[in-house]
């Protein structure tokens, strides 16, 4: 069973900073990517960022610049720094983890439960 448990969203003014983190637990084998996506109201859920286990970043074009992922191997959690943030960038933010898990090695897609980020004046 795997767990991924998200943490740091909120409500913050246009132009503020927010940091969210993201820990996977279980019984996990290895993990090829873990990252982040969003959805807002009446929109599709999209990529926001992501980082493989070799430490290669993508990123979604309008998140550039004002948002950064790392992560932490170790600890098998992952953030995403956020700064410069807009109205626009309102939305349910999900963790999402490309992992094999031990006992089967088998390769799945996981999810978080998600955390709300509101931009707001």
């Amino acid at each position: 069973q795997v767990q991924l448990v998200e943490s740091g969203g909120g409500l913050v003014q246009p132009g503020g900073s927010l940091r969210l983190s993201c820990a996977a637990s279980g019984t996990i084998f290895r993990i090829n990517a873990m990252g982040w996506y969003r959805q807002a109201p009446g929109r599709e859920r999209e990529l926001v960022a992501l980082v493989t286990s070799g430490g290669s970043t993508n990123y979604s074009d309008s998140e550039k610049g004002r948002f950064t992922i790392s992560r932490d191997v170790a600890k098998n959690t992952v953030y995403l720094q956020m700064i410069g943030l807009k109205p626009e960038d309102t939305a349910v933010y999900y963790c999402y983890a490309d992992l094999l898990i031990s006992w089967n090695r088998v390769r799945g897609d996981y999810w978080g439960q998600g955390t709300q980020v509101t931009v707001s004046s």
